[in-house]
This record gives structure tokens, sequence and C-alpha cells, in this order.
């Protein structure tokens, strides 16, 4: 696109013969105003525009660009996730390129990234990362292999008669709303023959009374709701509740857990895969995956 315009470009004239025009192109175009035309920019469509000639590029490779793209609390979020000595030696851009790729931490049992379009955070926390009561007793937990979790196993239920899982996590999120969700489901898949099997001979308990969910969060929001869990054989995403981030580089602590210990019955069958938080208008993608 870029080498087809330039401050040369030949034209014919009325005699046939072939003359420069002296018209300017978009290479003539100060790097510093691309610059500035980028940050009004959403960074996929800045790097669909580096392509169009080296200035563009160039330009789109300017710490000021890639500064305006990153959430003030990135710094908390690079220390998370890169090591400290990598951070100084990286461009704006090179560091918004990693933050936006899903990045392990706290020992595997975390993921999180930046979204691309808003800047927000997307972060997943393994079964590992919960407080499971009973996790300890394999003849009510365990923790099982699969392909279907990110994390490659999952908590596994057999039977018990109190089922409580709780989490915890102080973070410094970007400005803006976010759900939290928890990732179920009744019953043991795996595969047979090449196909996708679910067990759930031992999915009982779940009917006859709500499993309920609560969220609350250091500076006092709180979310409680209660619902029968649902699908046998299908991961489900079960909203917990909501929060808001009004104030950038403060830490929010958050717990959040779910509970069905009506001890007059005993339940069974549930794997537990991982909670999410993200931000409220992505709930809808999760239930599309």
């Amino acid at each position: 696109m870029g080498a087809g315009v330039s401050s040369s470009n030949k034209i014919e004239n009325e005699e046939g013969s072939i003359c420069s025009s002296s018209r300017p192109g978009l290479g003539d175009i100060p790097e510093s105003c691309i610059s500035s035309l980028f940050m009004n920019l959403d960074p996929p469509d800045i790097c669909k525009l580096a392509t169009v000639n080296r200035a563009f590029h160039r330009a789109s490779s300017a710490d000021f660009v890639w500064e305006s793209k990153l959430p003030p609390s990135y710094k908390f979020l690079a220390n998370k996730v890169l090591k400290e000595e990598n951070i100084a030696t990286m461009t704006k851009k090179e560091i918004y390129a990693k933050l936006s790729l899903p990045n392990t931490f706290d020992g595997g049992t975390k993921e999180v990234w930046l979204d691309k379009c808003s800047g927000q955070v997307c972060l997943f926390m393994s079964s590992k990362s919960l407080k499971i009561t009973g996790i300890e007793d394999r003849r009510y937990w365990n923790y099982i292999p699969t392909e279907e979790s990110r994390f490659k196993s999952v908590a596994y239920l057999q039977q018990m008669w109190w089922v409580e899982v709780v989490g915890e996590l102080e973070f410094e999120f970007p400005v803006g709303s976010y759900s939290l969700v928890f990732r179920l489901q009744l019953g043991k898949a795996s595969k047979r023959l090449g196909r996708r099997v679910c067990n759930v001979d031992q999915v009982h308990g779940w009917d006859i009374k709500p499993v309920r969910f609560q969220l609350s969060t250091s500076d006092g929001q709180r979310s409680l709701s209660e619902c029968y869990l649902r699908g046998p054989g299908e991961w489900v995403y079960y909203h917990v509740g909501d929060f808001v981030i009004e104030k950038p580089n403060e830490p929010i602590n958050i717990k959040f857990s779910l509970a069905q210990i009506d001890c007059t019955h005993t339940k069974g069958g549930l794997c537990v895969d991982s909670a999410i938080i993200c931000p409220m208008e992505f709930r809808e993608r999760l239930k599309q995956r």
C-alpha cells in the first residue's frame, strides 16, 4: 500500500509524455503526526496501519503511543508476571504485547492478560488456587487431569455432605466494571474411542437445595445469589457477582464462594475448574465457549 503512493508519483501529461508529480503522499506525513493519530486508535488498528510504509511502522512503535494503551496499573501487572530486570529493557509496545498474552503467576495456579481492545483485565483462577473443604481427603475430592481445562486439571467431588469452595484475591484492576463467575460441570468427562463421554453416575443432591454464591470486596461491595446446578455433562458459567473499580493504582481484596452446606443430604459428581474475573460485557462471550 505504502509502496504505491509516494511524493514522486509519475503521471501522464496532455501530450502523452511521463512527468513527475509533486503532490504529497503518505510518506510525507511527519512521524510525530502519525503517532498522535495512533493514540486515538485501538491496538489492532495500529498494528494494521503499521504495514502501510516505513514511517507508519516507526510511528507505531513510539513509547508514548503504547503507554496510552496500557492501564494506569500496568506496572503492578507487569511486576506480577514479568521479571523486573526484563521490564527495564522492554519498550512499551513489547510490554503491551506481552501483557496481552495469557501469563501465569502464583505457581501457575492463576492466569491473567489484558484485553487488546478495552485494556481491562481478564483473570482465571484454577481449582488449585481455591480453598475447598475436604480437598485433602481423597474419599471426597480428587484432582483429575483433563484437556478441557486451561490448567489441565479440575477438582472432582465424589460425595460429601458439606460442599464449600472459597477464593480470595488481592489485585490492582484497571478502572471498569467486572464480573466473577465459576466454571462448573456436573459429571466427569473423558475420551472413549476418540469421542467425549461424560459419566454422570455420581451426580446427585444438586436438585434438592440451591447452591449459594457470595462475593464481597474490601471497599464494601457485596453480592449474594442462589441457583440450582444444571446441565449434566456440560461446562456452565455460574455468575457469582459484579464489582466496580473506580480508582486506579489501588489494590482491592475480593472474597468469593460457592456453598451447599445443607447436611440433610449428600452431594456428588461435581467438577470445579476455575473462577474467572472478566469485564462485565465479556460474560456473554464465556457462554459461547
